[in-house]
């Protein structure tokens, strides 16, 4: 399919419904309103075809840009399409799923994550600290950088009810993916889940709830699933 037939599919699969519920959770115009499960079946139009996918994000519509990160190839994105692509995140689930999950399955994962993370701007403040909980849950234990996670534990332990509304939540989340992903560190991450308890983040008029860390990793260890790790991370 060519750009302009896959828009137009996009186009016919959107309903104002699901365009309401986008926006009401933070997406911004222009969008079609295209439930992911359909975005899913365009994705064997475009895997084949970098050129196409890019051209999809570079679009700026929510759901082209969510098909993109679907159907690229991350290890064919450079450092300045990755940067490019976080520059671009005009709401937060492009940031902390479309940018993350191909930014964490690329080659300047932790190089981009570390940078992404220091940013004063929220929306890359969130590319990063979600490509560094997407990239612990697909790397071993052995190619981690243990300390620095560790260290990036105590970080959120000391200043995450003093940071930005969605850098909370991300954060939050990064504390979950210690916990569950890297077995010598979850002892660690539960520690800290205890200390941060209940994290606030403004989600707008919506039914969405921040996860409690301690409830997450606790359920995770009953299944006896601690430090198994994701296949992939771009869903």
């Amino acid at each position: 399919m060519t750009y302009d037939e896959i828009m137009k599919s996009l186009e016919e699969l959107g309903t104002e419904q699901t365009k309401k519920t986008f926006i009401r959770h933070g997406a911004k115009e222009p969008l079609f309103g295209v439930k992911v499960g359909d975005l899913k079946k365009l994705v064997k139009y475009v895997k084949k075809d970098q050129e196409l996918a890019l051209k999809l994000y570079n679009s700026g519509i929510y759901d082209a840009m969510y098909l993109a990160g679907l159907s690229i190839n991350p290890k064919l994105m450079t450092k300045e399409d990755l940067q490019d692509w976080a520059e671009k995140a005009n709401w937060h689930a492009v940031a902390e799923y479309t940018v993350a999950g191909v930014a964490a399955e690329s080659e300047y994962a932790l190089e981009l994550a570390r940078e992404w993370m220091k940013s004063e701007e929220e929306i890359i403040a969130l590319c990063g600290w979600n490509t560094y909980a997407n990239y612990i849950s697909i790397t071993s234990d052995e190619e981690l950088d243990l300390a620095e996670i560790q260290s990036l534990l105590e970080q959120i332990e000391q200043t995450i009810h003093e940071e930005r509304n969605r850098v909370r939540y991300v954060m939050n989340g990064f504390v979950i993916s210690v916990g569950t992903y890297v077995q010598a560190l979850s002892p660690d991450a539960k520690k800290v889940a205890d200390q941060i308890g209940k994290v606030h983040v403004n989600v707008g008029n919506t039914a969405c709830k921040v996860p409690l860390a301690t409830e997450y990793i606790k359920k995770i260890e009953d299944k006896e699933r601690v430090g198994v790790k994701r296949k992939t991370c771009i869903c």
